[in-house]
């Protein structure tokens, strides 16, 4: 039997403590080989070349060049996956989303002492690896990202209808794509990325600026409202629940599903359960199996659902998964996305 190919990193991080935590941290998992370990980004761009390897992990705070410099450059001139490791203030945060649209494929937040090393290790080693499957060539442009002209739906849709959108791995663009692209006056949006906390809020505020319609981190007991955008807290879990004349958000901090808080099955039956044939789901791009089951039970109660297609994914596992159990009405590219979304809008029930 030939052994299974092992992936190769290179750490960069000033802080020779940082590295050997990550060092220590990516060493738990068998799967995974740190081939070098760098102090700046001089030192890892010879590494780099020299060693080759699949994926890199990368502060953003150094000196001499700045991480998001170096990754740009690298984009340039020598593309490689890379996973951004950041501090979890705000300031940190705004850079991760930067790095994210300069190319980066996930960002990781640095210990804080809220988390276990186990499971430091865990998140780590899941996004490592989430890199190494990622597809070159499938994020979205600069000139895709302009909003079109249309700037609201004249369409009456039903006060049952949500829209529930859930991602992962490469979702921040994804979103910031397909959100901007949606009219105004749609029905409510809750939306599910696999994200650290803090950084979901720096994430909706960004895409807020973007969006015709309001886009906030959810809070725990609101009611819904029509041209709306939730977006899930990092560490809590979105779910719904019923409420007089309507639907309410609840945030909990029970187990992680699929290693994921917050957990796209948990918005996604939810959704299933109280909206059903009024509901439209879309399961964008990111790795594992999160979302699958939730988007076969919204489509078993009737729901439009929507999955990404492979070549706009920048991993390909959450909606691969959801397509080969029948989960997906539909597999979109994600320029497509939002007119299946309206579309499918229409599908459902009449107001």
């Amino acid at each position: 039997m030939i052994p299974k190919k092992k992936i190769r990193v290179v750490v960069v991080d000033d802080s020779a403590l940082a590295r050997r935590s990550i060092i220590e941290a990516l060493a738990r998992d068998a799967s995974i080989e740190v081939v070098g370990a760098a102090p700046d980004p001089y030192s890892a761009r010879d590494m780099i070349l020299e060693l080759e390897p699949d994926v890199i992990t990368l502060d953003l705070e150094m000196p001499r060049m700045d991480g998001l410099t170096f990754l740009k450059i690298l984009q340039e001139h020598h593309p490689i996956p890379v996973v951004v490791v950041s501090s979890l203030t705000q300031a940190g945060s705004a850079k991760a989303l930067e790095a994210l649209a300069a190319g980066a494929v996930d960002v990781v937040g640095k210990p804080d002492g809220s988390q276990s090393i186990g499971e430091v290790a865990r998140n780590l080693a899941y996004l490592v690896k989430a890199a190494a499957r990622s597809q070159p060539g499938s994020r979205m442009t600069e000139a895709h990202h302009r909003a079109p002209a249309t700037e609201r739906s004249l369409k009456k849709y039903s006060s049952r209808s949500v829209i529930a959108i859930g991602a992962s791995t490469g979702g921040v663009e994804a979103l910031r794509y397909l959100l901007p692209h949606l009219p105004a006056g749609l029905p409510p949006i809750l939306v599910v990325q696999h994200i650290p906390p803090n950084f979901s809020r720096t994430m909706a505020a960004h895409l807020d600026a973007l969006c015709t319609f309001p886009v906030r981190e959810a809070v725990d007991g609101e009611m819904l409202e029509p041209s709306t955008c939730l977006i899930a807290p990092g560490n809590f879990h979105l779910a719904l629940i019923p409420t007089r004349g309507g639907y309410m958000t609840r945030l909990t901090q029970s187990p992680p599903v699929h290693h994921c808080r917050p957990a796209v099955d948990i918005l996604f039956r939810s959704v299933a359960d109280l909206v059903g044939k009024d509901a439209v789901a879309a399961l964008l791009t990111g790795m594992g199996v999160d979302g699958a089951r939730g988007l076969l039970a919204l489509r078993s109660m009737g729901a439009r659902t929507l999955a990404q297609d492979e070549q706009s994914s920048v991993v390909f596992g959450m909606p691969q998964a959801a397509i080969k159990m029948g989960a997906a009405e539909k597999v979109v590219s994600l320029k497509r996305m939002p007119h299946a979304i309206v579309q499918a809008l229409s599908e459902t029930s009449s107001a």
